[in-house]
């Protein structure tokens, strides 16, 4: 007999790629981990997971055993989701993992709804960048994630998560006041080849839209300065250090007076935001209505400029 809780953690080492992370995930010890694969190898009679100097990987016979531990996992999300029901599931703590602009946007709104409409749940919030949430959703660390579509996410027919759309918005162009475009309305950004960029650090999903806006403007942008506050990278351009795409709803609130702010001519950069719960949990009593509190928040109507 396989047991559930190995195959979880089978998927981790699958997810995370190493075993020391895949318990640091689980807060477990990597023997521990180590153990639980053993007994899994054991009871399958097969070999599921190889290890070399680069981390680990599952074998044939572990991606074999993995398609299935996705929807025996998957379903049982959903047979707590129906026991939880059964229980009435009025009341309780649902844990959303959100980077900061989102918890700003949609996040904080649907905690203000949900304490009128669903007072008997309780919602705590992490800030998370995109691309973390989404595993700390599969390590079971929280209950739904508001992530950033990006290059390597987990696409809408992946069998561990279901998603639910939220929004999308544009990238800006910010540019040092005296920059030589400055006084356009519209900025291309081929015509940003030559200067230097500040952006957001490698993993962070709005590193790849702007690498990727670019490569696809025809160059690859010269980034001399990183960070992932927003704010920072404002203040970068104001002292005329470089230009930068930003997030529209990112520049709510800051301090622009020292900057310009243009759109993109074309088909602007675009940010995809999304929902993500474990496959199996999106009908749990108490995560339902977090979800259509989200999906309320994030409507044009409510406010939200896509």
């Amino acid at each position: 007999m396989i047991e559930a809780r190995r195959l979880h953690i089978l998927r981790a080492v699958a997810d995370h790629r190493t075993v020391t992370a895949a318990a640091a995930a689980l807060y477990l010890t990597p023997s521990a981990v180590s153990q639980q694969l053993a007994a899994l190898e054991q009871e399958t009679g097969h070999r599921l997971v190889e290890r070399n100097a680069r981390g680990a990987r599952l074998t044939p016979a572990g991606e074999i055993l993995l398609s299935h531990a996705n929807a025996v996992l998957a379903q049982l999300e959903r047979a707590e989701a129906e026991l939880a029901a059964y229980g009435s599931g009025e009341a309780g703590t649902v844990t959303v993992a959100s980077f900061a602009t989102g918890i700003g946007l949609v996040v904080a709104p649907a905690i203000g709804s949900l304490a009128r409409t669903a007072p008997g749940i309780r919602v705590r919030v992490q800030d998370a960048e995109g691309d973390e949430s989404l595993l700390m959703v599969l390590d079971r660390q929280v209950d739904v994630a508001v992530a950033v579509e990006y290059r390597g996410a987990p696409g809408e027919d992946d069998a561990r998560l279901t998603r639910v759309p939220l929004y999308a918005e544009p990238f800006d162009a910010v540019l040092p006041p005296d920059h030589a475009l400055a006084g356009r309305e519209r900025i291309a950004l081929a015509d940003l080849a030559k200067d230097p960029w500040t952006g957001q650090s490698a993993g962070n999903p709005c590193h790849d839209v702007t690498v990727l806006a670019c490569e696809y403007a025809g160059f690859a942008p010269r980034m001399e300065h990183v960070s992932d506050d927003f704010r920072a990278v404002v203040a970068l351009a104001g002292a005329g250090a470089g230009v930068a795409l930003v997030p529209r709803s990112a520049l709510r609130g800051t301090d622009l007076t020292g900057v310009v702010v243009r759109p993109v001519d074309g088909v602007a950069p675009t940010r995809r935001v999304f929902a993500a719960v474990r496959r199996g949990a999106e009908d749990h009593p108490l995560i339902r209505p977090v979800l259509d509190a989200l999906g309320d928040a994030a409507r044009p109507d409510a406010g939200h400029t896509s």
